[in-house]
């Protein structure tokens, strides 16, 4: 028999391959931890300066403050596996800790596309009905619909493991760097392209839904701006734009790098693809809270004043 009828309880862990290839693992791990610590610290900060700042208590900061919490939870869903991998070792991971990596890493996808668009959706009420934005999007609102999209995307991304649980099992050796979708249902006795396919269709309604949604804003936003006579206020609405801007290509330009990538047919190699994957988690992550600290004025001078009152002789 060519393929070995192994049931799913007779695999009690998966074996992570995806590093195996790496040349120096311990020089990658340990610029791979850096990287996650800079990730947290960073983020931890800005959620910081807008959580004990009062005057940083509205719609906008609210949603800063809830991507750097999607950027940890998205980082952490999948870095300190890979970091166990090439610093340690470490390349066992059982069914369970497997699954739950799947959801917090599909939650932590769909969470960045969402809040993105939650954040284009201010940018897009500030600029086309700045008179009534405190009416229409107060904290309480902005809140609630931080809430919601949790909900809906945890709804969304239990659906993925799901499909999985009922699977049986024939393989322990995972592909790629950590669990996610594509490695484990390679690792079943089943077919695996009707279930690439579904989540093609999900991750692509996903990806290109709130895309659409974004451009949307923006083309409303740029007719706001063509219509407007000072050069003063066309810089301002610039300048209020131009940190989403950085994010939204910053996250949705290695999408559809990748894409394309793969549309084109290139043949990429294991080394190839899992530094592209690793890029699009860590890259986002890395930029998003430097955006925010440096063009963000309220946060920058909070930052600045925090560094001032630091005495040097202490």
């Amino acid at each position: 028999m060519s393929v070995q009828n192994i049931s799913r309880q007779a695999i009690t862990e998966f074996v992570f391959r995806g590093f195996d290839s790496v040349q120096s693992p311990l020089v990658v791990g340990v610029v791979l931890l850096i990287l996650y610590i800079f990730v947290v610290i960073t983020n931890t900060a800005n959620i910081y300066f807008v959580v004990m700042d009062k005057h940083l208590h509205q719609p906008m900061y609210l949603f800063i403050c809830n991507l750097a919490i999607v950027d940890i939870v998205f980082c952490t869903s999948a870095c300190p596996t890979m970091i166990g991998v090439l610093l340690v070792g470490y390349k066992t991971i059982s069914f369970l800790p497997c699954f739950v990596q799947i959801f917090a890493f599909g939650l932590g996808f769909v969470m960045e596309l969402f809040t993105i668009s939650a954040m284009a959706f201010d940018r897009l009420i500030a600029i086309v009905n700045p008179l009534r934005y405190h009416s229409i999007l107060t904290n309480y609102r902005s809140v609630l619909l931080t809430f919601l999209l949790w909900i809906l995307g945890s709804a969304a991304m239990a659906v993925v493991p799901g499909t999985l649980l009922p699977l049986p099992f024939c393989y322990s050796n995972l592909k790629y760097v950590f669990c996610d979708y594509a490695a484990v249902i390679r690792t079943s006795c089943v077919d695996p392209n009707p279930y690439f396919n579904s989540m093609t269709i999900l991750t692509s309604f996903l990806q290109f839904g709130t895309f659409s949604f974004i451009c949307v804003s923006y083309i409303k936003i740029v007719i706001v701006a063509i219509k407007m006579t000072s050069n003063s206020s066309n810089k301002k609405l610039f300048s209020t734009c131009f940190s989403h801007l950085i994010v939204v290509v910053c996250y949705y330009g290695p999408i559809f790098i990748l894409v394309v990538v793969t549309r084109m047919g290139l043949n990429l190699t294991q080394e190839e693809r899992n530094g592209l994957r690793v890029g699009t988690i860590l890259g986002p992550s890395l930029v998003n809270p430097f955006v925010y600290c440096f063009r963000t004025k309220e946060i920058r001078n909070k930052l600045l004043r925090t560094i001032s009152r630091v005495d040097p002789d202490e």
